[in-house]
């Protein structure tokens, strides 16, 4: 074998072992990224598990709703109340 095809040679292998470090390395950056997307979205389902059971209880908001305008128009009646004996007694 003469010196120009051992040279080729030696350039093609060289060049194989490039491209099969490079190729492993961008399968090796593809898996991480792949691990860090799948982390991501059990974090967000996590979320949404914790939001689902944060609402289920929905259905007295009504009835909270309901509470809270009696409490607020208790205190308007006290405040008129007592706007009304303040100024008596002020003057």
């Amino acid at each position: 074998m003469d010196s120009q095809v051992h040279n080729l040679w030696e350039w093609a292998n060289i060049l194989g072992i490039v491209v099969v470090v490079a190729v492993a390395a961008l399968l090796t950056i593809l898996v991480i990224l792949v691990r860090r997307i799948e982390g991501r979205v059990n974090a967000i389902k996590a979320t949404l598990v914790a939001t689902k059971d944060n609402t289920a209880d929905t259905a007295l908001i009504g009835t909270t709703a309901g509470g809270v305008e009696l409490v607020l128009a208790e205190g308007l009646e006290h405040h008129l109340f007592l706007g009304r004996v303040l100024d008596k007694v002020r003057s």
